[in-house]
């Protein structure tokens, strides 16, 4: 397959060392903010409607659980049509980084499913409705996990067929989900949309830009973190999440015009909109790379989705060019990071179908 479009590299980003660690959840707060949830109630989910997105009428929804191979029982949402054959292709959906599946996943899980497959999107171990303790972790190891044991669930119902089974992962969790690909071969295929790869950002800054100075001082920082941690005896978060002070950066307005709006992506669980991380969430992420082996996904096939005029289209074409054939970049023109978390008429939905539907023939 060939790479759609050739795309200019873009510019660099400009970012202090602490507005570096505000992004992606390593801010060193001044003051203690409230823990995180508490142990999940699972014998209290419900399937009552709390979506970000309106409800099909096209297909059914049920909340389900599942359990990693850590033992954290992960929390999903599953969505079959109204007329379920025997032994049909599935796809599980998850991301954004901060996010949960009622708000980016849930979409994309939902119009998959009106096109015809079973789908399920979940909440990453420590998150949303997922269990994990302590809450309000992300980690490459287990996140990447996560996407192993939504397989493991898939390939036990009955309607699902075990050999069509493909994942799509959603700006964070597009690393992960092309790591969990890699290392996991009965995934058939993989697809990216507005791809993060958060190893990476964490390690290096956004666009690369963090010297080895910067990320000495930010280990030293967060080393130092663990202390006061373990004095606690819980980790410390950061500020909660994207409240604009004024002078950020436009892509970070962006994400907080789709977090914090009420009328679009605001959702209580998600700890973008509501919540914050643990100031050392980034020390395993700076250390362990998910794509080193991302040749490996071959000879299943790759699908990166990525916008035009995003901050992050970077990932996806560097990822692209990492990876072997069969391969495909779809850039959207016009389209920004955000637009492809919940803008339905820039999300190339029909190129996904046929893509999943091509490929988990």
């Amino acid at each position: 397959m060939k790479q759609h479009r050739k795309i200019r590299g873009l510019g660099k980003y400009a970012f202090s060392r602490r507005q570096f660690l505000w992004l992606t959840g390593g801010f060193l707060a001044m003051n203690n903010l409230p823990a995180g949830a508490k142990t999940q109630n699972f014998a209290g989910l419900t399937n009552a409607w709390d979506k970000t997105f309106a409800k099909s009428d096209k297909v059914e929804h049920q909340k389900v659980t599942f359990t990693n191979r850590y033992g954290i029982t992960l929390v999903g949402d599953l969505y079959l049509p109204k007329t379920v054959e025997k032994k049909m292709a599935a796809i599980v959906v998850s991301g954004p980084f901060g996010a949960v599946k009622e708000q980016a996943s849930g979409l994309y899980a939902q119009t998959l499913a009106e096109q015809g497959f079973i789908t399920l999107a979940f909440d990453p171990s420590y998150t949303g409705e997922s269990g994990g303790e302590p809450r309000h972790v992300a980690s490459p190891d287990i996140n990447t996990e996560d996407f192993s044991a939504a397989v493991d669930y898939l390939g036990l119902l009955e309607n699902a067929d075990r050999k069509r089974i493909g994942i799509l992962g959603i700006c964070g969790w597009g690393g992960m989900a092309l790591s969990a690909a890699a290392a996991d071969k009965r995934i058939k295929a993989v697809a990216t949309s507005t791809m993060y790869d958060m190893t990476r950002v964490m390690a290096k800054g956004y666009n690369d830009s963090m010297t080895l100075d910067d990320r000495t001082k930010t280990l030293e920082q967060l080393s130092l973190q663990r202390w006061t941690d373990a004095e606690r005896g819980q980790p410390e978060l950061g500020p909660v999440s994207l409240e604009l002070k004024g002078g950020e950066p436009q892509f970070v307005v962006e994400y907080a015009g789709y977090y914090k709006s009420r009328e679009r992506g605001f959702h209580s669980r998600s700890i973008n909109s509501n919540g914050a991380w643990t100031i050392t969430n980034s020390l395993s992420f700076m250390n362990m790379p998910l794509l080193t082996y991302i040749a490996e996904i071959s000879p299943r096939p790759v699908l990166f989705i990525h916008g035009e005029q995003a901050h992050s289209r970077y990932f996806s074409e560097t990822a692209y060019q990492q990876a072997a054939q069969p391969k495909e970049l779809l850039i959207v023109e016009g389209a920004n990071h955000v637009d492809l978390y919940d803008q339905v008429e820039k999300i190339p939905f029909a190129k996904l179908s046929e893509f999943f539907r091509a490929n988990l023939a």
